[in-house]
Formats: structure tokens, C-alpha cells, sequence
């Protein structure tokens, strides 16, 4: 399944976004720890050349601590890049994330010129509670309803640190199917442009492989079936599931396993590594060649015509 959203205030997001790169002077962007890949946005990478940036992995509390370690190895990797860790609600570490902006821009601090800043993160990535907590007052409307921030704003911060809020936005193509997914499985797109079932057996399948033992435990699971499905409909009868003649209401179930899932409830969990990512790409890149190819092949037969 491909999964596709992009409503039209993101469309709009995006070109402004793209204006006022050249007026900051650091980019701020917030990553679902638990998704610390699949949660970037891709444009960035384009768009941002040598500017310094530093990503925030939000929802830490939720993430499996030992990936996230890893995560910050491999982001830091990056030229003119720092990666901090956070839990948006209680964040606590708002001087050292200033502190932080000062020594990547050090020849602003240095003459007490102001830092424009500009913070960038998904839908429903924490983006909002976040700016709050650095504002110290309800600036950012929060929400889990994914992209409630449409509008651009510009707030100052202390340190002479001023920050430019940019709505939550997702990419117009996702090219890499599971990052489709595992955005789905933390939040980040609208249920209404998803179906429940596949995205929750997705998660299953996962969870069988990475985190057996957590998917039992939680679940009241004595032991996993090597089908995803069957372990989603044996879940759906321990959980009262069921539909008349005794079928289990999958969608009832996915409901119940995203649920659990998002609120940390099957414990600390990380949806991606740095290794499945680089071999999932080598399959993009693939596919990327293949439709190029195809292209040409068409262009050529029209030639010939």
C-alpha cells in the first residue's frame, strides 16, 4: 500500500519554507525518536546546503534508548550537525538547546547580533508543545491531530535566539513505502488516509521480529504465530473483538494495538535502524533507476513513431 497525503496548506508551507531559508541562520528540526529516519523531511537535506541544524529526537521517553544512541551517531555524521534528546511536554533542557544555538552560530552570539532560527517538524511530532515550552507560554496551538499549526510564526526567544515557526509538513511522495508506514503507526498522517488494518499488521509483523517479547507480554500472548494475522486475531478474542457468529473485528483490533502502541503502553520502542534504512534506500534507488528507465523507453518509442 502507498500512502499519500498531502493537503493543499503544506503545498503552500513548503514554497515559504524554501523563501525564508536564506534569512536563518540555523535550522531546528524535530524527529519522532521512535522514527528518527522516516520523521525528516527529505527536502531538507536539499535545500539547507551547509547550514548548520540541530535535530531534536521528541518523544524519547517512547523510543528504545540504545537505537536512540545509535540514531545520534548516525545523524552527527553529517556535516554541521548536533542532535539533542527530549520529551516536548517536560523538557527541561531549554538552556542547553539555546546554549546550543549560540556555538553553532558563533559569530552572531559573539557580536550579540539576533539568531534567526527556523524549527521544522512533521505533523504531530511535538513540534508545537515544544515552541511553548521555549516561549514559556501558550504560543503554538498543540494537539494530536495531525498539521494544526498552518500558519508561519515568528517568536523571540531568550539568548537572542528568534525562532520561526513553520507548519508541520509532510512530503508530496513518499517514496519509500514503510517510512509511509511507520509515519502512519506513530501518528503522523490522518486516519482518515490510512486503513487501520494494514497499518496495524504492519506494526505486528515488526514487533514480532525487534520486540517478541514485549508484543506477548502486553497482550497476554503465550506464544506468537509466524503469521502476523493470526497473532492480530488471536489479540482481537483476548480483547472481546468480536463480531456476531464470534469473527474477530479487525478494525476494532488495529485500533487497540495503535493505541497501546503510540501511548509507550508495549514499552520502549524504535520502529527503524540505520541498517534497515540503508538497505531499504538501496530499493528506492532501484526503483527510482527502473522507473527512469521506463521513462526513456516510452520517450523513445514516441520517437519512433
Amino acid at each position: 500500500m502507498s500512502i499519500q497525503w498531502y493537503p493543499g496548506h503544506m503545498h503552500k508551507a513548503s514554497k515559504e519554507m524554501k523563501e525564508i531559508l536564506p534569512q536563518v541562520d540555523l535550522i531546528i528540526e524535530v524527529l519522532d525518536a521512535r522514527i528518527p529516519f522516516s520523521s525528516q523531511n527529505p527536502m531538507l537535506a536539499e535545500i539547507r546546503k551547509d547550514k548548520p541544524c540541530i535535530k531534536l529526537l521528541n518523544k524519547f521517553d517512547l523510543a528504545d534508548v540504545s537505537l536512540t544512541e545509535r540514531w545520534q551517531q548516525y545523524f552527527e555524521q553529517q556535516s554541521h550537525t548536533k542532535t539533542l534528546t527530549m520529551v516536548a511536554q517536560q523538557y527541561d533542557g531549554i538552556a542547553d538547546l539555546l546554549t546550543l544555538c549560540r556555538k553553532m552560530v558563533p559569530t552572531k552570539a559573539e557580536a550579540g547580533r539576533p539568531i534567526n532560527t527556523m524549527i521544522m517538524g512533521i505533523p504531530n511530532v511535538g513540534k508545537s508543545t515544544l515552541i511553548n515550552s521555549l516561549a514559556g507560554r501558550q504560543i503554538a496551538k498543540t494537539g494530536n491531530e495531525p498539521a494544526i499549526t498552518k500558519i508561519q510564526q515568528r517568536i523571540r526567544l531568550e539568548q537572542g535566539v528568534v525562532l520561526h515557526d513553520t507548519p508541520g509538513v509532510l512530503w508530496p511522495n513518499l517514496e519509500n513505502p514503510h517510512g509511509g508506514y511507520r509515519l502512519a503507526v506513530t501518528g503522523a498522517i490522518k486516519e482518515t488516509a490510512i486503513d487501520n488494518d494494514d497499518i496495524a499488521l504492519y506494526a505486528v509483523e515488526y514487533l514480532m521480529k525487534a520486540y517478541p517479547a514485549q508484543l506477548k507480554e502486553r497482550f497476554g500472548l503465550s506464544e506468537l504465530s509466524e503469521h502476523a494475522l493470526e497473532n492480530m486475531e488471536t489479540i482481537g478474542t483476548k480483547r472481546g473483538c468480536l463480531r456476531s457468529g464470534g469473527r474477530v473485528d479487525l478494525d476494532r483490533t488495529a485500533k487497540i494495538i495503535l493505541t497501546e502502541l503510540r501511548a509507550g503502553m508495549l514499552g520502549r520502542i524504535t520502529l527503524e535502524t540505520p541498517e534497515m534504512i540503508e538497505a531499504e534506500w538501496q530499493q528506492v534507488l532501484v526503483a527510482r533507476e527502473e522507473k527512469a528507465a521506463k521513462k526513456a523507453a516510452r520517450k523513445n518509442n514516441r520517437k519512433k513513431r
